[in-house]
């Protein structure tokens, strides 16, 4: 069985405790590491470059949102899974347009966790209901200057879904059977055309306009 890594990122030395203590019952999960920081959470993900991340948001230093978006940057295949208590428009937003994959709050149920860390390790996006509430009246907010989807080519429309969906450049390739350098001009294009700054962005703009679904159960 491969194991899932996982990275804890939470000030809150209890907190990080009861993650570690239930994923460590899992047989395909395993915690790696913990940082009580944001700044510690990215030097940690530099040096073991863990599949998954549970992430907090509020914490000293760098909040949650920026070291999203260092650690990103470090550990790009990483995927980030924000777990807080808080599911304000202010925190949801900025974390998604970071690098988060899926937003949770620290109710969720054990079992629940454990299938966001699953779903993350394959791509997907799993979200609180209230946090999907609320990106739904987001993505159905009208945007008369949003560039049309219709000036993309048919391949760069297959490459756009497959962003969203959280792939990396390798599998986009491995999936259309191209280069990975043609699906770095391909996404180049995509941002150029859409006026969009990163794959993140792309993402959300799918989901916007309906071209890929947010994926909240298996």
């Amino acid at each position: 069985m491969e194991q899932i890594t996982v990275l804890l990122i939470d000030d809150h030395r209890v907190v990080r405790q009861g993650l570690r203590d239930f994923l460590e019952l899992q047989p395909d999960i395993e915690v790696v590491g913990e940082a009580g920081s944001g700044a510690e959470g990215v030097e940690l993900a530099r040096e073991l470059l863990p599949d998954v991340v549970l992430m907090d948001l509020v914490m000293p230093g760098i909040d949650g949102v920026e070291t999203t978006r260092r650690l990103k940057a470090v550990s790009p295949s990483s995927q980030v899974i924000v777990l807080t208590s808080f599911a304000d428009d202010d925190k949801v937003f900025p974390a998604i347009k970071a690098g988060a994959i899926s937003y949770l709050l620290k109710d969720i149920s054990p079992e629940d966790l454990a299938h966001a860390i699953r779903a993350a390790c394959r791509g997907e996006a799993v979200l609180h209901p209230d946090v999907a509430a609320k990106l739904m009246q987001e993505f159905n907010t009208p945007r008369p200057n949003e560039a049309p989807v219709e000036q993309l080519t048919p391949r760069e429309m297959d490459v756009l879904r497959l962003v969203a969906k959280g792939m990396s450049n390798k599998e986009i390739a491995e999936t259309l059977i191209v280069s990975e350098k043609t699906v770095k001009t391909h996404i180049s294009n995509i941002l150029s055309k859409l006026h969009l700054a990163d794959r993140t962005q792309v993402a959300i703009y799918a989901l916007r306009k309906r071209l890929v679904p947010i994926d909240e159960e298996e």
